[in-house]
């Protein structure tokens, strides 16, 4: 199919290719050129996705500029500094990780993480190498080998750190971590945090969104970085910090793409050779897949977070919900997951511009469609629920969330997030990750196809 407006796929493909550029930091992308000008670790992944359908060597690149800002405990964090920005808040110094005895010398960054899609990255670049050969091939099987076992040494911090009961669920201790930071998921654990002194702060990311209203208040922003401040004066040390900091909540979502990704990277590990950390890592994505059906609310159908200080689930109507779809595991449960996927509630919701999930469902009273995580539709979300359904099987609910996410992005703008009755463009136009995407979706280009 053609997006509308008669854009071609070639169109499409050129305009997101030109958006990577505008991002390319040399070694690294920006998420964006003026709002998010340095690196976030799963933007990368999703970036390296995208680049691995341009240029395999840029695509590794990528992940390498990533993995370099490893901590010597395992973490990947979520932020590496561009030193060629100094205008994002929080920057370095506010974080305050130059403290941290794990971080690495001559490296920037923030000292929490984000969700592990890594290693599904990982596995892009190396198919997509083997289906260019030559030295496209080389070049993502010697960087396979390179780095496997940083890769490895990140999932086993997240399988011991992170899930310390050996429950199957990874913990978080800001919402950052999840990746939907500002999701109704955490309306009850952040209205529990009362902040102490924090102090005075000039928020950038209002300056750059039409709407201050689509970004999280001060009052909540004040929380943030109440829970930054906690983690930097116990120097993010990793015992410290759970006996710490005021947010320790089970993230389901984190830990369905824990469980998809243990599972790549085991059949990675397979292909050189590395056949005890496979099974190693099939265990890891065995756990975390029963994990995350452990959450289901039999009332809903829906997975649920867990509040470890509140002792109590959470949940709330989110397209984290549709955890078990991403992990992978039972059939039955799997299959009245994409039910209730392309239900009223969700895909097939009435007035939507595209039948494309919202981050909140809009029947939910969280739901505010113009607010980041509260309700808008993000583009790279669907690619990875693509790529889930993909590895499943599931061809027609590929092919539907492709040809929505097609019609939604051949407006150029690459939005971060979208109105999800109007289709409006939100927050950051210009978005790596977006533009990613639209690539992945794309495919090869027209010249590389099959018969050409």
């Amino acid at each position: 199919m053609n997006p509308t407006h008669s854009l071609s796929m070639e169109e499409l493909r050129s305009a997101a290719i030109e958006v990577l550029k505008i991002n390319d930091l040399g070694t690294m992308t920006s998420a964006a050129p003026n709002l998010y000008p340095h690196m976030w670790s799963w933007d990368a992944a999703f970036v390296a996705i995208g680049l691995a359908r341009t240029s395999v060597p840029r695509a590794v690149t990528e992940l390498r500029s990533l993995l370099k800002a490893q901590w010597s405990t395992g973490m990947i964090p979520h932020i590496v500094f561009s030193d060629n920005h100094t205008g994002y808040f929080p920057g370095f110094d506010r974080w305050g990780t130059a403290d941290a005895a794990a971080l690495p010398e001559g490296i920037k960054s923030s000292g929490i993480c984000q969700p592990p899609v890594h290693a599904i990255a990982l596995r892009h670049i190396v198919d997509r190498g083997r289906e260019n050969g030559g030295a496209d091939q080389e070049v993502a099987e010697a960087f396979l080998a390179e780095s496997f076992d940083g890769w490895l040494a990140w999932h086993r911090w997240l399988a011991t750190v992170r899930d310390p009961d050996g429950v199957g669920l990874v913990e978080i201790h800001h919402g950052w971590e999840s990746g939907f930071d500002n999701s109704p998921r955490w309306d009850g654990p952040y209205s529990r945090i009362v902040p102490g002194t924090v102090p005075p702060f000039t928020r950038r990311d209002v300056l750059h969104v039409a709407d201050a209203s689509e970004r999280p208040d001060d009052a909540e922003y004040t929380k943030y970085l109440w829970l930054v401040q906690q983690m930097a004066e116990v120097r993010f040390d990793d015992a410290a910090v759970q006996d710490t900091v005021d947010f320790r909540v089970r993230d389901v979502f984190f830990s369905a793409i824990m469980a998809a990704s243990s599972e790549v990277l085991a059949g990675l590990a397979a292909e050189i050779g590395r056949d005890q950390d496979a099974e190693e890592l099939r265990s890891m994505a065995t756990r975390f897949r029963e994990g995350v059906a452990s959450t289901v609310d039999p009332a809903t159908g829906l997975a649920r977070d867990y509040d470890v200080l509140a002792r109590e689930w959470i949940g709330t109507e989110t397209v984290s919900g549709f955890a078990p779809l991403v992990a992978g595991g039972d059939p039955a449960l799997l299959a009245a997951q994409r039910e209730l996927l392309l239900g009223p509630r969700w895909m097939g919701f009435p007035g939507l511009r595209f039948a494309l999930p919202p981050s909140t469902s809009p029947a939910s009273e969280a739901f505010r469609p113009r607010t980041y995580w509260r309700g808008p539709v993000w583009p790279f979300l669907n690619l990875l629920l693509g790529w889930a359904c993909a590895r499943d099987g599931e061809t027609a609910l590929v092919d539907a969330l492709r040809s929505a996410s097609l019609e939604q992005l051949s407006d150029l703008q690459f939005g971060e997030y979208y109105e999800p009755f109007t289709g409006e463009p939100l927050g950051s136009l210009a978005q790596a990750w977006t533009a990613a995407a639209a690539l992945e979706w794309v495919g090869p280009a027209q010249e590389n196809r099959p018969g050409k």
